[in-house]
């Protein structure tokens, strides 16, 4: 996935969340009718962000481990640059894992998920690359 498809898709789903919940507002309902409506259009958001980042997860953690096998034989710069990307890819992980833990939880996220998928954007590519080039 790239950065901007990302972005993109983030954006799209809070552009959907914010129409829907002004239709919400405005339409002639009571009260507790609104704030269970405006709960449900939260907890979909919420769990299609969870879908997403699991998604990008998951493709981390493969490209991940097929980049460790790839570079098992590797010495010297070479070894050194795919230590680096391997470390930025793992960080990468890491903070996607805890976006999906606080959604799960209904917690605040504390990392910065645009930043987040930035990261793992640029790892995914980065991993991709490397794994393709060297098969």
């Amino acid at each position: 996935m790239s950065n901007s498809k990302g972005k993109i898709a983030i954006s799209a789903l809070i552009a959907g969340v914010i129409g829907y919940g002004i239709g919400i507002l405005t339409a002639p309902k009571s009260g507790k009718e609104t704030r269970d409506d405006v709960k449900i259009a939260a907890q979909n958001y919420s769990k299609k962000v969870e879908q997403r980042l699991k998604n990008y997860h998951n493709e981390l953690t493969q490209l991940l481990a097929e980049a460790k096998i790839t570079g098992m034989n590797y010495r010297g710069k070479a070894k050194t640059e795919l230590e680096k990307l391997l470390d930025v890819a793992v960080e990468a992980r890491h903070r996607i894992n805890l976006a999906i833990n606080a959604l799960q939880k209904g917690d605040k996220i504390d990392v910065d998920l645009e930043e987040a998928i930035t990261e793992a954007d640029e790892s995914i590519k980065k991993l991709k690359n490397f794994v393709e080039k060297d098969n």
